[in-house]
């Protein structure tokens, strides 16, 4: 078993195998289950992965009309061949979104960690896939790299953004999908850390605002930029670059944050955002007086 990042690094390296390996043994440990059956149920949530980015990317509307489309409008302009900052970059944004967007059109996701964060890891594993030709065990290992340094997050900070504000949610998934990048890149486990540690430390203090209270604006671009940083924090550790952080000092700062936030700021759509005329304008919209069509809108939407 291990607690925190140190831990894990160094059970990969004893056992100098992969942080996905080390995991996979846990998984085995703590639930009870065979290896086989373990690793059924990480393809199953990659399958429901695979298919949340191709909806989005198909175009879908949120049921407010706040989100939906953008993920499309990305790969158009991809396709243009005129980008600024990459191809690849660009994809795994373009990914990211459209995962979040089906999950604003109250479609199937997989939470990684959350449901407001689940596009970075997804976003980030289908553009690399296109430049790293993994295979689908490959795949399913990035997913359980991802797991074991979400797990470390939720076990001492948190990955809530109720209790730490975005950084905890689209900060985590962005550091989680960090280090899976490096390690499915040939990279070291120490590398896998300093990926994660590079990555949260440069979104610490990230506020969880959504407007009208509900999982869409800002959230899914959110998601954008975390794989974004995702992508350039992965290239940096692989680069031989570290953080002078350690990764669990990033995670315990990172909580001491999340303590210290006013509510306003923690998910309640009071403050940051929300608070702004637009902000109020668009929940006055969609709630009417105030928010009397919420119960109303909740009902009618449903989950494919």
């Amino acid at each position: 078993m291990f607690r925190n990042v140190a831990e894990l690094v160094q059970l990969a390296e004893q056992h100098q195998g992969k942080i996905a390996e080390v995991m996979i043994r846990q998984e085995i440990k703590v639930s009870g289950r065979t290896r086989e059956e373990i690793l059924t149920k990480m393809d199953d949530h990659l399958y429901v992965m695979e298919k949340a980015v191709e909806r989005g990317l198909s175009g879908v509307k949120s049921q407010t009309g706040l989100t939906g489309g953008d993920a499309v409008l990305l790969q158009t302009y991809i396709k243009n061949g005129k980008t600024l900052s990459g191809e690849l970059v660009l994809d795994a944004v373009s990914k990211a979104m459209a995962t979040n967007e089906v999950n604003a059109a109250m479609g199937v996701i997989c939470a990684t960690p959350t449901a407001g964060s689940a596009g970075v890891v997804p976003g980030t594993l289908f553009a690399v896939k296109e430049k790293l030709n993994p295979s689908r065990k490959e795949m399913i290992e990035y997913l359980f790299t991802a797991a074991a340094f979400g797990f470390v997050v939720a076990n001492n900070a948190s990955i809530s953004g109720a209790a730490g504000g975005c950084q905890a949610e689209v900060g985590s998934a962005a550091g989680m999908a960090a280090a899976a990048m490096v390690e499915m890149a040939g990279g070291t486990p120490k590398q896998a850390a300093e990926a994660m540690a590079i990555t949260l430390k440069n979104m610490l203090g990230l506020v969880c605002d959504p407007v009208a209270g509900l999982v869409e604006v800002p959230c899914v671009k959110r998601n954008a930029l975390g794989a974004s940083s995702a992508l350039t924090a992965a290239d940096m550790a692989l680069a031989g670059i570290k953080s002078r952080i350690p990764c669990d000092e990033v995670i315990a700062a990172m909580f001491t944050i999340g303590q210290t936030m006013p509510s306003s700021l923690k998910e309640t759509g009071e403050g940051g955002l929300a608070a702004t005329p637009t902000g109020r304008k668009l929940a006055a919209e969609i709630f009417g007086q105030p928010r009397a069509k919420l119960k109303d809108y909740l009902s009618s939407t449903t989950h494919d």
